[in-house]
């Protein structure tokens, strides 16, 4: 059996998500199965970012399930789920000074057993993560003196040093160059044909048709849409989704969308 006919690692049941004064997604229903990449679509305040916390167990939904692996995710023990799944969040902050390389290691912390430190072994791990980010040169400075757009691929690299099976990433690329934001979809896109399951959010609608296996697009006013990257992401439902006319572009081997 391929990683892509593989039961479903992530499922959602009848998942209803609300802030307050709006309800941001209504009764989802989905399995999300390993070797998938799912990219999140909608406009800003559409509940991208609440729905990534719902599905990583950081808040409760207000009606419905999220279960990993068969199993609610209430059920699991915090650590045993964090070398299980893995959130990148839209902002990451460092409180405490240290090295990139130290950073990188705090992902690490869900595989080490209490009260000891860092093994040769979880470094390697870190400085491989660090290298695949391009920041192999970089770890020995402090995270303070990073750009913006090295500090998010820092935050990446940390995600991939947990070695999640289940990856949720918010807004992944912001803040990167296009040379960095392909070479993070392809690690993920990678990733997710080697068994693992990712979903992340984008604001671009031509890499989630790149990238991504499924689409989810968010509507903001609890409507949603889920589907196939080639059925789901279409220029009508782009245009509704964004309020704004596209157009669709097609060449051999790819599409994008640019407003009309």
């Amino acid at each position: 059996m391929s990683a892509r006919d593989a039961t479903a690692v992530l499922e959602c049941h009848r998942l209803t998500v609300c802030v307050p004064g709006r309800e941001l997604v209504r009764e989802f229903d989905a399995e999300i199965r390993p070797g998938r990449v799912l990219a999140v679509l909608g406009r800003n305040g559409a509940g991208k970012s609440s729905l990534l916390h719902v599905l990583a167990g950081l808040t409760a939904p207000t009606a419905g399930e999220v279960r990993l692996a068969a199993r609610p995710l209430a059920a699991w023990p915090r650590r045993e789920l964090a070398c299980q799944l893995g959130l990148l969040l839209q902002a990451s902050e460092d409180p405490f000074p240290g090295t990139a390389l130290d950073t990188a290691l705090v992902g690490r912390h869900p595989h080490i057993e209490f009260w000891q430190w860092e093994s040769d072994a979880d470094r390697a791990v870190a400085r491989d993560c660090l290298a695949a980010m391009d920041l192999a040169t970089l770890e020995a400075r402090d995270v303070g003196t990073l750009s913006g757009g090295e500090r998010r691929r820092l935050a990446i690299a940390t995600v991939l040093a947990q070695d999640p099976q289940v990856f949720l990433l918010d807004e992944p690329i912001q803040q990167l160059d296009p040379q960095h934001q392909f070479a993070v979809l392809r690690r993920f896109r990678a990733l997710a044909d080697g068994g693992r399951t990712v979903v992340l959010s984008l604001h671009d609608p031509g890499l989630a048709a790149r990238f991504a296996d499924e689409v989810l697009l968010l509507f903001g006013d609890g409507r949603w849409q889920h589907g196939p990257v080639t059925e789901a992401l279409h220029g009508g439902a782009i245009s509704e989704l964004y309020g704004i006319a596209v157009q669709e572009l097609r060449w051999p081997g790819g599409r994008t969308f640019v407003p009309a």
